[in-house]
Order: C-alpha cells, then sequence, then structure tokens
C-alpha cells in the first residue's frame, strides 16, 4: 500500500546509519553513497523509505555480491531506471542495480549508479533542485498525497502519473543547475 508519511527529521540520522554500514561492506567500491528522494528533502512528506544512491565506476559483480553477504536483497526486476522524455534512450545510460535492506531492518532502497550517467545525475539534481526550491518540492508532495489517494493499492498507476510529473522539475532542475554553476561535488541549494 502506497502512503505518505509527513517529513520526519530522523530521517537524515537514518540515513548516515545506513551510509556507514554501506561504507564498511563496499569500501573504495563506493565512489560516494548519497541519501537521495523525497526523505532526503528537509520538510517534504514521503514513502517512509529511505533512497540511498551507491555511485559506483561500474556495475561489477562483485558489489552486488559484497551487498548480498551483508543481507542486503537484490530487486532483479528493476535493472534501469525511467528515461524521462527528450534523453537519450540507451538503455546503458539508465542502468542499474537495486536492493533493500537486509530481513527485519529498517525500510531503504539502495540504487547502485554508474558515475557520470544521467540517471546517477538525475537522483542528485532532483534533490539539490527540491531543497532549494520549497515551492516544488511543495507541488510535489501535493501530487504524491493526491495520487496515492487514488492509486494506493496501484504502483503502476501511481508511478504512470508521478514519472512525467518528475521529468518536468527534471527539466526546471537541468536549467537551475545551468544557471546556478551546481555540480554534483558542491550543490548551490
Amino acid at each position: 500500500m502506497i502512503t505518505i508519511h509527513d517529513y520526519q527529521p530522523s530521517w537524515a540520522g537514518e540515513f548516515e546509519r545506513i551510509q556507514t554500514e554501506l561504507q564498511s561492506i563496499l569500501g573504495s567500491d563506493a565512489l560516494r553513497i548519497d541519501h537521495i528522494g523525497s526523505t532526503s528533502v528537509p520538510g517534504l512528506s514521503a514513502k517512509d523509505i529511505i533512497d540511498v544512491q551507491i555511485t559506483v565506476a561500474d556495475l561489477a559483480p562483485g558489489i552486488g555480491e559484497k551487498l548480498a553477504t551483508a543481507g542486503y536483497r537484490l530487486q532483479p526486476d528493476y535493472v534501469r531506471d525511467h528515461t524521462p522524455h527528450g534523453e537519450d534512450p540507451d538503455p546503458k545510460l539508465w542502468q542499474k542495480m537495486v536492493f533493500v535492506e537486509p530481513e527485519g531492518r529498517r525500510r531503504a532502497n539502495i540504487h547502485v549508479r554508474i558515475a557520470g550517467n544521467p540517471n546517477q545525475r538525475y537522483a542528485l539534481l532532483f534533490r539539490d533542485y527540491l531543497r532549494a526550491h520549497p515551492n516544488a518540492a511543495r507541488s510535489v508532495e501535493r501530487v504524491k498525497r493526491a495520487l496515492a489517494r487514488l492509486h494506493p493499492d496501484d504502483p503502476d498507476a501511481y508511478y504512470a502519473v508521478k514519472d512525467p510529473v518528475y521529468d518536468l522539475i527534471w527539466l526546471a532542475a537541468r536549467d537551475w543547475a545551468r544557471r546556478a554553476g551546481w555540480n554534483q561535488t558542491k550543490s548551490p541549494g
């Protein structure tokens, strides 16, 4: 069931605990580990699932093996991200691995993406744009709450609307990034 929760200040600390564990598991295989998604935007309501992005040089099998050995569970149906309209549709640019938390642990989605690919940049830019633009964040929240109310048991219908809405944010975020001099290592917002 899709449920949107009010923002919880504890989400930042919960991410930090997950980040510390993942860094310990992956070592230098993780180029960076970031809190992404709606739980990473202060004040924004979200599903109570911590989204994490691990940036890697490539999707080498050893990364998945390390995560699986630590109890993280691979989601084999999620191998690439939605491609926003107008972007290069090359599947290699949008590939990823997704894991969920070890059994009995705090709910988390762990997205493993390749450094420099548009889907890796998308997650960071989306987060930073919403942090810098609270009115856009409130609009995203209203859309998500309405979709959860209309389609609480139908994730396909929820994402069929949410993805194009996020594509609109992506377009605005790219323009903002160019004007603001945003880069992945230093956010202006």
